[in-house]
């Protein structure tokens, strides 16, 4: 029971260290990238149509 004391306080810890890790990545642009997600939808290169025979 008294290790509930270490794992609970350093469970908070690393959930609030990985949501202030992902709100740093949103509020920097990581994720922001229009002409390239345009190019990867309409790139053949990425087609996974079969091929033909």
């Amino acid at each position: 029971m008294n290790i509930l004391v270490i794992l609970i306080p350093v469970s908070l810890l690393m959930g609030l260290a990985g949501l202030a890790t992902f709100v740093w990545t949103i509020r920097s642009g990581q994720y922001d990238d229009p002409a390239g997600d345009q190019a990867r939808a309409l790139s053949p290169q990425n087609d996974d149509a079969p091929r033909p025979r």
